[in-house]
């Protein structure tokens, strides 16, 4: 283990304290409300927390307790967590859309006291679930909006604990307490997304969080004067690192947005320069350009399309600092002036200095989009249980088809399996209550099974993933089948949401599409066509037909890839329903819950691979009011035109 000077910090308090010291008059939390920015510097927002820390030990919190926190990302609840951490409590962020029985799984899981939650839905949700919740004593809740009337016995708002705290006197113990922590104490446990069971409580500790953000951060060369927008749900691993971790490690502010429905305006009036989002948030702003786009007139399109032309062409060179010739970067100009920085601007992204996308693999066309709008946007490889970081990219070594080297302090190595292992300062302690997992995870040298597929390339160290592990398989013929490859290249048409690809042991693969409501009804209402509900316009004749279209154009593009060429998708089905987390078939982080899918849709599998022209179903869905119902609807089943592998053609 890495040995520290005396003074260094050891926990994230004392990260905060060091900024309170170099940066106390720094911006370092903002929140748009009401439509106005309001902003805390370091020594208030430390002022802050210390309030709540103080009221938290007047409510009887006790070291090792865990303490949930839920709700919209607000400087209060990132405070919330550090507060928990100044009195030797363990944060616990929790997925503010998550449905009331998995909000009771997890508080009944970590045996949570206290819950600080952001308002009255969250308030609701513990509430339906608190007869079964014997050790929770208290909710502290942000905002009291339609809470008068609930009863307080066991509630008290954010600000009245704040008070108390403040009137306590409590602050010597309050540091007391932090002073005690150690570099191998717990700073946040968090829940796994969950693909194959139940979420998973990964702890995390100081030194896993400190070592990695440090690395990380100085990996990127981040700044104190670097802006972050905090939008991401607090109880991804990924929020917790870059709006917690490396926040606290380079002083930068965090800025939190009004709403979701406010997110695309207020990332424009912050500008970041630092920016994360995972593949989803890159593939719906691309699918909101190219809906404006097919709303533009002509002559607009022509410049779109030709000065694109050039940033793919130019954008990627200059960004990794290779030579470039003075027509093409006239050429590069002219596009910056008349598509690209107007473009920028409108996406939020005209300050980005450095950006990353991970959660899931990204498809090279969209990555390639960005790269050619001159943003450094990069790849990293990441889980939970690394405390985020296994492999980045560095700069000047940006690819679509990897995901980098190893992050500084990681080692990597391949199983014979082809399953991707690692080790690090961020592997994680345990999962908690679960040894077993712990054990079949993380064997007794710290080597992490990654559940992924993988290979690292000879001269340049750069790790490809092929899919996860447990999803790679072989066709009925012995040919790779790689699920993830097909689905990357169907999502990068904005008219599809999502896809899953079938194929492992059979002769062909075949698929589910969900179309994009927003993209295909934009264009349904050019082409004046009528719909009154996703289920309808889903099944429409000429939906199919574009969607066949598209098929083709993937399926010409996989032939051309001797490895993958087998996974060529032969038929599919568009969806009449899209697949929910509600459902039960997404994760909150909206992963495929693959095997869920399998089951559940059972009978469309089959219809497909039957050779059947159509199937009738009935599918049970949630609402958002949580009450059930089913769906009916008569599928459609195509045939897709299969090219011929251009390996197989060239060696005839």
């Amino acid at each position: 283990m890495q040995e520290r000077a005396e003074g260094d910090p050891v926990t994230i308090p004392d990260l905060l304290a060091r900024n309170v010291a170099r940066h106390g008059s720094k911006p370092a939390y903002r929140e748009k409300e009401f439509g106005i920015w309001q902003s805390w510097t370091w020594a208030e927002a430390a002022e802050q927390i210390d309030a709540l820390a103080m009221g938290l030990l007047s409510l009887g919190a006790d070291v090792g307790d865990h303490i949930a926190v839920s709700g919209r990302n607000r400087p209060a609840l990132y405070w919330a967590m550090v507060a928990a951490q100044r009195i030797g409590c363990i944060p616990v962020p929790l997925y503010a859309e998550a449905a009331t029985e998995e909000i009771a799984y997890a508080l009944d899981h970590c045996g949570a006291r206290f819950a600080v939650v952001g308002d009255q839905e969250q308030v609701d949700k513990i509430a339906d679930v608190r007869d079964g919740l014997t050790q929770l004593e208290h909710v502290i809740y942000l905002d009291g909006r339609g809470l008068r009337k609930y009863d307080h016995a066991a509630m008290s708002s954010y600000a009245d604990v704040q008070k108390a705290g403040r009137a306590s006197g409590l602050l010597d113990q309050v540091n007391a307490r932090s002073a005690a922590r150690s570099y191998d104490d717990t700073c946040v446990m968090l829940y796994t997304s969950g693909t194959t069971g139940r979420p998973k409580g990964v702890v995390l500790s100081n030194r896993n969080v400190i070592e990695t953000s440090k690395n990380s951060a100085e990996f990127d060369h981040l700044r104190p004067d670097d802006e972050v927008l905090a939008y991401l749900p607090m109880a991804w691993v990924g929020d917790f690192i870059f709006s917690v971790g490396q926040a606290m490690w380079t002083g930068f502010c965090v800025n939190c947005p009004e709403s979701a429905d406010t997110m695309q305006l207020d990332l424009r009036e912050i500008g970041p320069t630092y920016f994360f989002a995972p593949p989803r948030v890159f593939e719906q702003q691309l699918t909101n350009v190219m809906i404006r786009m097919e709303d533009a007139g002509r002559f607009k399109k022509w410049l779109f399309h030709h000065y694109m032309a050039v940033g793919r062409r130019v954008g990627p060179l200059l960004l990794d600092g290779k030579p470039v010739g003075a027509l093409d970067r006239l050429n590069y100009m002219l596009a910056k002036l008349l598509v690209i920085g107007p473009l920028k601007n409108t996406l939020g992204l005209s300050c980005v200095r450095v950006g990353y996308t991970a959660g899931e693999a990204i498809g090279p066309e969209i990555f390639d989009f960005y790269r050619a709008l001159g943003i450094n946007l990069k790849q990293l490889y990441g889980q939970t249980e690394a405390t985020v970081f296994i492999t980045q990219q560095p700069d000047g070594e940006v690819r679509s088809d990897t995901v980098g080297v190893p992050s500084p302090g990681v080692e990597l190595k391949i199983a014979e399996n082809g399953e991707v292992f690692y080790r690090s300062p961020g592997v994680f302690v345990e999962y908690y209550k679960n040894p077993e997992s712990t054990a079949s995870t993380k064997d007794a040298e710290g080597w992490v099974a990654t559940g992924d597929a993988g290979f690292i390339e000879d001269g340049t160290g750069h790790l490809r993933i092929i899919d996860r592990a447990k999803d790679v398989g072989k066709m009925a013929d012995g040919r790779l089948f790689a699920p993830k490859y097909v689905e990357n290249k169907l999502k990068f048409y904005p008219n599809i949401l999502e896809a899953v690809v079938f194929g492992a042991n059979r002769d062909y693969c075949t698929a589910f599409i969900n179309i994009d409501l927003m993209a295909v009804g934009n264009w349904a209402e050019r082409n004046n066509i009528a719909y009154s509900s996703y289920q309808e316009l889903s099944q429409h004749s000429r939906v199919r037909d574009m969607i066949l279209g598209h098929m083709s154009e993937v399926n010409r593009s996989v032939a051309a890839d001797p490895m993958l060429a087998g996974c060529q998708v032969h038929r599919f089905l568009v969806l009449h329903k899209e697949l929910d987390a509600d459902d039960g078939e997404m994760t909150r982080t909206r992963k495929v819950r693959r095997r869920i899918v399998e089951e559940k849709f059972h009978d469309l599998i089959t219809a497909l691979y039957a050779g059947v022209p159509e199937i009738y179903t009935e599918t049970e869905v949630t609402y958002e009011d949580g009450r059930k119902g089913k769906i009916k609807a008569t599928l459609v089943i195509c045939d897709a035109e299969v090219a011929a592998e251009q390996h197989k053609v060239a060696a005839e």
